[in-house]
């Protein structure tokens, strides 16, 4: 039983929010806005907590679920007025900075690896060694951009001009969520928006972070030492390690390996 005792003011509630792996990825517990509206409804609503604390380790991924998760957190933090502080591990690049700019405020561990701010689109061409085969490649459209960049075709330079439009628009919605967020706090001497990548204290230097702390000291800094922690984050269901979705989440498992791996990790 817990006794409540009334007029007894608590400390502080501190809620932690996990976003950890690549972001719209297959897979059970993939980070998306879908699975993180409810987690992040709870951690903002449950107990009055005074701050929100994300703990971050993502190398990126889908750029329009980056958009959509850290705009829910900037809209139930203006509607509550709760601040929100990021604190990144081992990696916030790409999509994995974007969320932790939704922060008010991005910590990170002095090894951390953070930036990353650009687009890229990747795949492979296999229409010479299906020509080698003897294969024979047959598409039929209705639209003349309808077969843009097959892989089994060879590469047309009006499509790759077309791909090369789409991603300067997304990287320029990028750029301005950043500036949006950390303002004059930016250094205006480099171009932070190349897809660079740097380590925690450089990234304070140029503004791209606010320094080197982590996440209990720093709120106990802020709300007291006796401050209270509650976590919230993504549950696997414990059918999600039988039947079909075993095969899902290796593949996804790989695929996010594969993007950790771009930054050393």
């Amino acid at each position: 039983m817990k006794l409540s005792l009334p007029f007894v003011k608590k400390p502080p509630l501190v809620a932690v929010v996990r976003l950890s792996g690549a972001i719209g990825m297959a897979g059970r517990g993939a980070l998306n806005d879908t699975s993180l509206a409810p987690v992040l409804e709870k951690a903002f609503r449950k107990g009055k907590p005074a701050a929100i604390a994300l703990e971050i380790n993502s190398p990126g991924g889908s750029p329009v679920q980056s958009s959509l998760i850290g705009a829910r957190i900037r809209r139930l933090s203006d509607e509550l007025d709760i601040p929100v502080f990021a604190f990144v591990e081992d990696v916030a690049a790409s999509g994995g900075y974007w969320l932790a700019a939704a922060a008010d405020e991005i910590w990170a561990d002095d090894s951390s690896v953070l930036g990353s701010i650009g687009v890229i689109s990747a795949g492979f061409g296999a229409h010479i060694f299906l020509a080698r085969q003897g294969f024979e490649r047959r598409v039929h459209t209705a639209g003349q951009s309808k077969s843009m960049l097959d892989p089994f075709s060879p590469e047309k330079k009006e499509d790759v001009e077309r791909l090369k439009g789409v991603l300067d628009d997304i990287h320029g919605n990028f750029i301005d969520h950043v500036k949006s967020r950390r303002g004059d706090k930016l250094s205006t001497e480099t171009d932070l928006f190349t897809g660079e990548i740097w380590l925690a204290r450089k990234a304070t230097e140029l503004g791209l972070i606010d320094g080197i702390a982590h996440l209990k000291p720093k709120m106990q800094e802020r709300y007291g030492d006796k401050v209270r922690f509650r976590r919230y984050g993504l549950r696997k269901p414990f059918w999600s390690r039988f039947g079909a979705s075993v095969v899902q989440d290796a593949v996804a498992g790989i695929e996010e390996r594969a993007a950790y791996a771009r930054f050393g990790l």
